[in-house]
């Protein structure tokens, strides 16, 4: 797709998010395809789920939706979860570097928020915004439905799947990890350790092979890096171990900052062993 299809799309897709949404209608269209597509992705961010307003979006809104999210991903470069090395002498564990939503996998794991239908703050840089932009607005429609059907906020610790619509991943799995306030807890580390069982019971059931794992309540919710880390791997080799006839037989750490890196590659790399890099080289 060149510069000038592509601004086509995203000016035809602004159009019709702003006629959904008139209060957002002042904006003039970019001539810039990044901030066209930031413009874009500000005002999926800020959208209800049209259960919420009555809504809709025309069926074309969806094709070009799709032509435009994958086409951006592709031209980030795809990364196949199949063609990582093990990292270490695990070789049901590995680690890579990378965005997230670039890895085709059968499902990566979204870090969510209680209300679990995305990040609602334009271009904010969470994970969850960016699972939710770059899967399109399929994804927080899906999850409005689970959970009005739900009827509650979801607990933290525990996990929802659903599909991956324009991501490489097949499935996003959603889990709320503990928000830590002050000292680190043991209700907080049993809390996360429950997100990573969760995640994998989900997987689990539903046959799925490669699972991705993202650094799971680091960010905005204040756990700290080494220990969540410590209890992310722990966890899952625990896990592994007790369900010997899973399905999961691949799971990835993903990690984007350098220093979460280096603090997975000390836990999985025993030493004395030929530590890997697991960065994306694409």
């Amino acid at each position: 797709m060149n510069d000038n299809e592509q601004m086509d799309k995203l000016h035809f897709l602004i159009k019709c998010l702003e006629a959904e949404m008139p209060e957002y209608a002042g904006y003039a269209l970019p001539d810039d395809p990044k901030q066209a597509f930031d413009l874009y992705r500000a005002l999926c961010n800020v959208r209800m789920p049209s259960g919420d307003t009555g809504h809709t979006l025309p069926d074309d809104f969806y094709t070009v939706q799709s032509e435009v999210l994958k086409g951006i991903t592709v031209e980030k470069g795809i990364t196949e979860a199949a063609d990582l090395p093990p990292a270490g002498l695990d070789h049901r564990l590995f680690l890579w570097q990378g965005d997230i939503t670039t890895l085709k996998a059968d499902a990566i794991v979204n870090a969510a928020n209680s209300r679990m239908l995305g990040c609602f703050s334009p271009l904010h840089g969470c994970i969850d915004n960016m699972i939710h932009t770059m899967a399109g607005v399929e994804l927080r429609e899906k999850c409005y439905q689970i959970m009005k059907a739900q009827g509650h906020e979801e607990p933290t610790g525990e996990a929802k799947i659903t599909p991956g619509y324009n991501l490489p991943a097949r499935y996003v799995i959603h889990t709320v990890g503990p928000i830590v306030s002050g000292w680190l807890t043991g209700k907080d580390k049993e809390l996360l350790a429950s997100c990573y069982r969760s995640v994998l019971s989900t997987a689990s059931g539903h046959q799925l092979e490669s699972v991705a794992f993202c650094c799971i309540s680091t960010g905005v919710f204040h756990f700290p890096q080494d220990k969540a880390a410590e209890i992310a791997v722990s966890t899952v080799r625990g896990w592994l171990d007790e369900h010997p006839e899973t399905s999961v037989h691949r799971v990835i750490f993903n990690v984007f900052k350098e220093s979460d890196r280096e603090i997975y590659r000390e836990i999985l790399y025993p030493s004395g062993t030929n530590a890997r890099t697991g960065q994306n080289q694409k």
